[in-house]
């Protein structure tokens, strides 16, 4: 006779630790990516006017985060939960209002 009674689900706990984290603020970022990792780089564009010479924005790289394919979806679909949840709130969130700087392609 076979067992019909399914395995209990083992409750597991989860534990964070921010001891060692630190906290950046970016204004921007440049996302590059191989078959198995996508690369994604946090930071600042900062524009600069030097005399003689054109407009420029410099992007100051502050953190490299490099993630597999499976872990890229799963900040995805986490990031666009936030972004419908504050939008709900406070309405439709405008890009480059204000005539900040592009973001940096990648």
């Amino acid at each position: 006779m076979a067992d019909d009674q399914q395995p209990q689900q083992q409750q597991v706990q989860l534990r964070i630790d921010e001891s060692k984290m630190t906290s950046t603020y970016a204004n921007t970022i440049r996302t590059s990516n191989t078959q198995d990792e996508l690369i994604m780089d946090f930071g600042m564009n900062i524009p600069m006017q030097i005399p003689g010479q054109a407009p420029m924005v410099v992007f100051n790289v502050g953190s490299r985060v490099i993630m597999n394919w499976a872990g890229a979806k799963r900040l995805a679909l986490s990031l666009g939960s936030a972004v419908r949840g504050y939008e709900e709130r406070f309405g439709e969130i405008e890009i480059n209002q204000g005539g900040g700087q592009p973001p940096a392609q990648g």
